[in-house]
């Protein structure tokens, strides 16, 4: 049974669609003949797609995502002058905790690469402070 001829919500829908296309209701919509686009992660599994775009639309933030963040904004910490040293001890505690979280979660190459960042900062400084 093809569905345009059909009975039931289905047809009506197709029905209605046609009689659009037909007046010409969908020639100038922006977008038209460009490729969608995806956002959704092709590693995802796709039952899981749904349940991740409702997430990221209300708002809610991957706790790997958070981390990650989080390891920005200490690794940005470093290179700032002026902290005391507490601070600073307290930020190498919690990056090193951060990194090995992310590390356990299978994240070994990010957290490999944000440590090497720190390290990067820190030898900069010292060259600074040797530099003043």
């Amino acid at each position: 049974m093809n569905v345009a001829t059909g009975f039931g919500l289905d047809a009506l829908i197709e029905r209605r669609i046609q009689t659009a296309i037909a007046r010409g209701d969908f020639d100038h919509l922006p977008g038209a003949g460009k490729p969608l686009a995806f956002d959704d992660d092709p590693l995802v599994a796709p039952e899981l797609r749904a349940a991740l775009r409702l997430l990221k639309n209300a708002g809610y933030v991957p706790p790997e995502l958070a981390q990650l963040a989080e390891v920005n904004q200490l690794l940005g910490a470093v290179s700032r002058a002026g902290l005391p040293e507490d601070e600073r001890s307290a930020g190498r505690r919690r990056l090193r905790s951060l990194l090995i979280e992310l590390e356990l979660a299978g994240r070994g190459a990010t957290a490999q690469a944000a440590w090497l960042q720190y390290e990067e900062a820190l030898r900069r400084r010292c060259e600074n402070a040797r530099a003043s």
